[in-house]
């Protein structure tokens, strides 16, 4: 299922796209946020790749969205954008497509996991909509990040 949003594609993850998104996860996070980020990234193909999104552009890979569902709730575990593509509405449109995936779903709730790597994105979420309560700090009691 792929969505057209102007010349931008966001589908879902596919195994070809392993190594722009090692690339494009390497050059926007820390090195830390890295590590933690591929270690979650591999858990999560492993339980649903399918909540893996990829945004393209010009067949380039712009961003990623990495999004959970632990409890029947979904979580935005981890946003990405290629730094030549910020500002653009990337970042939306990928946290839009993968709330489309959660509301197919039926998940109960949807909240965005925040730790001291994605901090900074709150305003981003609040931007949206978000309020409040739909932050969750404590994100080591996830699947994805936990195993």
């Amino acid at each position: 299922m792929k969505e057209m949003l102007g010349c931008m594609i966001i589908r879902p993850f596919r195994l070809s796209d392993h190594v722009c998104i090692k690339n494009l996860l390497a050059d926007v996070l820390s090195e830390e946020c890295y590590e933690e980020t591929i270690d979650a990234l591999a858990n999560q193909l492993s339980l649903d790749s399918g909540l893996i999104l990829v945004a393209e552009v010009e067949q380039q890979v712009a961003g990623i969205i990495i999004g959970t569902i632990d409890d029947n709730q979904g979580y935005y575990y981890r946003l990405a954008v290629h730094r030549d593509y910020r500002n653009q509405g990337i970042g939306q449109s990928l946290i839009r497509s993968l709330d489309k995936r959660f509301r197919n779903r039926k998940v109960n709730k949807i909240m965005i996991a925040l730790d001291r790597h994605n901090e900074h994105l709150r305003s981003f979420y609040e931007a949206l909509g978000y309020q409040a309560k739909d932050f969750l700090s404590g994100i080591a009691q996830l699947r994805i990040v936990n195993g």
